[in-house]
């Protein structure tokens, strides 16, 4: 009688014909579990020991519906209802879906068929992936509804409150008093259109889509021009500080995603730092391309948060909502990325924080 050991266990009468070996099981990064033509299991990966907490001893030569019982969210026996070994003969697998061990644990689970030519089941596979990752998309994609609906409410209650006064009482406001109102409305436009110009980066960043329109791009000059741009919002001009080091080589990146990966930048350190803003453009380490530092003199990011600044939704100590939506950063990296570049976060030299990103020299194949 042949011997196959699969999951560090020894099981009588071998493997079917094609099932590989147990080292290449074990290197699948999804639980595997194959039963035989008579329900019994000869294959259990360690990913399915480790999603499971079944031991491959316990597992190998059992029953599969003994060794993984997998309930519905109705708390119905799930292979009760499909009957692997008893349905249809046409049957070739069972789509993804969400399923539940004994102890709540969710899993994500496939199945499929090896039949013989009368369409009796020879083998039985049941793939097994960790739900913890749909989880967490399912709880980004919540926060970003409850963020969508935090954030437009505001700008368009104020919209629709002074839109219907000035509608209904023109005439008892004088001029000033229309001036303030008309221009409340149109900052709390303003508002609403940012939030879906960052909500549509959002997408893009996330599928990929980004198009960028390069040209050849004086970055010292995007500089000035952005700084120029706050100081023309009411910040200070002593507030800034801006330094050019040495001669840059050719920059082909795109004018309107530079303006506002440095628009974000400048908005954060005045927003959350204190201080001077202190601006570096000067030639990367390599001298292959440009980087730019943004520095302010608040109190920085804790170096443990230093890989979260980048995530969306993050919000600083405190976790102030009127702080903005939490997508700025996640959208410069995403910006910086799709030029080739590469950005990072830690404490500036006097304190502060300082993000720091690159940007590669040389023409793209292909501009537009």
């Amino acid at each position: 009688m042949l011997e196959a050991a699969v999951g560090g266990v020894d099981v009588p009468g071998g493997l079917p014909v094609g099932v590989p070996p147990r080292a290449a099981l074990d290197d699948l990064p999804d639980g595997l579990l194959i039963a035989d033509d008579r329900a019994r299991v000869v294959a259990f990966n360690r990913a399915a020991v480790r999603m499971t907490g079944v031991p491959a001893g316990s597992a190998l030569g059992g029953d599969f519906r003994d060794v993984l019982p997998l309930h519905d969210a109705e708390g119905r026996d799930w292979w009760k209802c499909v009957a692997p070994y008893e349905g249809l003969s046409t049957r070739t697998r069972h789509p993804e879906r969400s399923l539940y061990l004994a102890d709540g644990t969710e899993l994500l689970v496939t199945a499929a068929y090896r039949r013989d030519a009368r369409g009796r089941v020879e083998r039985f596979t049941v793939s097994l992936r960790d739900a913890a990752a749909r989880a967490r998309r399912e709880r980004d994609r919540a926060d970003l509804v409850s963020t969508v609906a935090h954030e437009l409410r505001s700008p368009l209650t104020s919209v629709k409150g002074f839109t219907a006064t000035l509608l209904a009482k023109w005439h008892r406001f004088n001029d000033d008093q229309k001036r303030v109102m008309l221009e409340t409305v149109n900052a709390d436009a303003d508002r609403v259109t940012r939030l879906i110009t960052e909500l549509l980066d959002v997408s893009r960043i996330e599928a990929g889509r980004l198009e960028m329109r390069r040209r050849v791009v004086d970055l010292p000059a995007e500089v000035r021009r952005a700084v120029a741009g706050r100081i023309a919002a009411g910040d200070a001009a002593d507030r800034f500080r801006f330094e050019a080091r040495g001669p840059l080589p050719e920059l082909w990146l795109d004018p309107d995603k530079i303006d506002q990966i440095l628009g974000n930048l400048l908005e954060n350190a005045v927003r959350h730092g204190a201080g001077t803003v202190t601006i570096v453009v000067e030639p990367d380490a390599q001298e292959r391309g440009a980087a730019v530092s943004v520095r302010d003199e608040g109190e920085g990011i804790p170096p443990e948060a230093a890989q979260r600044v980048f995530r969306q939704f993050w919000r600083g100590p405190g976790g102030n909502r009127r702080a903005g939506t939490g997508l700025g950063l996640f959208i410069v990296k995403g910006l910086v990325e799709a030029h080739g570049g590469t950005i990072a976060v830690r404490r500036a030299p006097g304190g502060g924080a300082e993000f720091r990103f690159t940007v590669p020299a040389g023409a793209p194949a292909h501009t537009v």
